[in-house]
């Protein structure tokens, strides 16, 4: 009974065995590309010619519209910021007071100025005319008459003086409240409440950018833009027919709206050989920034081109190579140049490699040039994984790796 009991354990215990090495063989290989179903048998693939949509990134440079400098016009010390910095402002807002006391008195004394001389010509206007009157009677000769016209012409030209001066003076007491000349976003402020400014200042007072709308620049080379502008047609053409790019941000995040290109500088650099570019994008939410870094992502289409798996290629020094199914079924050990561009699934062949051409899709590593074997399709090894799963799972292990 001991026997017969100890016999029944043992063979329990090796068919159990038995179903854990198989099951853990089947899992092993079913979780590999390079799984191979028979000694000889290999999944192959036909390749063939088809487009491919990429994208290719250059760094780039934010700007607003408009990013302008604000000066003072009048000498004096700022008494006053009248915004913060980063606020958003509209156009003829105040940003700036400077002390406005001398100019103030000097548009004072400029409109009295004024006054004056309209009296004075008021006066002088009431003397011609009284002059007119007795020289057309022969009271007076005509040389006290038109001293009576001349008089009042330089009367006159003085109020017209008066009132070039107290334009002026209006202007400079105008001047002593700074405000934006156009709608944007406040930078930095080098200078606070009691610095004394001037026109001739080094910084300024600071700078307001126009950023509902923002100006991306980036530059591609000459043969990249030859690519894009070689249907031909005017410049305006040319730039309607570019696609839309997107931003990728500094953080990596990308840009909820697209740009478009709007302009292309018409001067290579001969230093660099590239071409200055520039595309729009709306800023509604104020997310970009003036002077900020970014990344245009610039989609293309890549014709006549053939895609394949990273994981059939053989990697030796660099280079990348494939076995090609011949027609008597041996494989050819082929070399194949790839492009940088690869989305870290699949390779872009730009040569080795022919539309129609079949290659081998698994089991690579272990196969040698010259070597025949017997291909199947990806299909043929899909049924006789699930074949094997199914023996494996009756317990038919004898025919589960088979």
């Amino acid at each position: 009974m001991d026997k017969k009991m100890l016999r029944f354990s043992i063979t329990q215990v090796r068919q159990t065995a038995l179903m854990i090495v198989g099951m853990s063989l089947l899992t092993a290989c079913g979780g590999q590309s390079g799984m191979k179903l028979g000694d000889d048998e290999f999944s192959v693939m036909s390749v063939s010619s088809t487009s491919s949509n990429q994208t290719i990134s250059y760094p780039a440079t934010i700007k607003g519209l408009q990013d302008i400098e604000i000066r003072p016009q009048v000498s004096g010390f700022i008494v006053k910021l009248c915004v913060d910095e980063g606020a958003t402002v509209h156009k003829g807002q105040a940003l700036f007071k400077i002390d406005e006391t001398q100019y103030r008195a000097a548009y004072n004394q400029a409109k009295a100025a004024v006054a004056t001389a309209e009296a004075n010509v008021n006066t002088l206007a009431l003397t011609r005319k009284n002059k007119e009157m007795l020289h057309n009677k022969k009271i007076i000769s005509d040389f006290e008459y038109q001293t009576a016209v001349n008089n009042l012409l330089t009367a006159e030209a003085s109020l017209a003086q008066a009132k070039a001066q107290l334009t002026s003076a209006k202007q400079n007491l105008d001047f002593c409240t700074v405000t934006s000349p156009s709608d944007g976003v406040v930078g930095t402020f080098p200078y606070r409440v009691g610095s004394l400014v001037s026109a001739s200042i080094a910084e300024p007072l600071t700078t307001v950018s126009e950023i509902a709308n923002m100006y991306v620049y980036f530059s591609m080379t000459e043969k990249e833009l030859l690519n894009l502008t070689r249907a031909g047609g005017t410049l305006k053409e040319q730039l309607e027919k570019m696609p839309t790019v997107k931003l990728q941000l500094a953080d990596g995040s990308m840009y909820e709206f697209e740009g478009k290109i709007d302009a292309v500088s018409g001067v290579i650099d001969q230093t660099t050989g590239s071409v200055s570019m520039r595309a729009i994008f709306p800023n509604t939410k104020n997310v970009l920034r003036s002077g900020g870094m970014a990344n245009v992502i610039f989609p293309y289409t890549i014709e006549n081109i053939i895609v394949i798996p990273q994981r059939v290629t053989v990697e030796i020094q660099d280079k990348k190579f494939v076995y090609v199914v011949q027609p008597d079924s041996t494989v050819k050990y082929t070399e194949i140049s790839i492009s940088p561009l690869n989305d870290g699934q699949n390779f872009i062949v730009t040569s080795g490699l022919n539309s129609g051409d079949r290659i081998v899709t698994e089991g690579v590593q272990t196969l040698s040039d010259g070597r025949k074997i017997v291909p199947i399709t990806e299909a043929q090894k899909q049924a006789k994984y699930q074949q094997a799963v199914e023996d494996q799972r009756e317990g038919n292990l004898e025919t589960a790796f088979k």
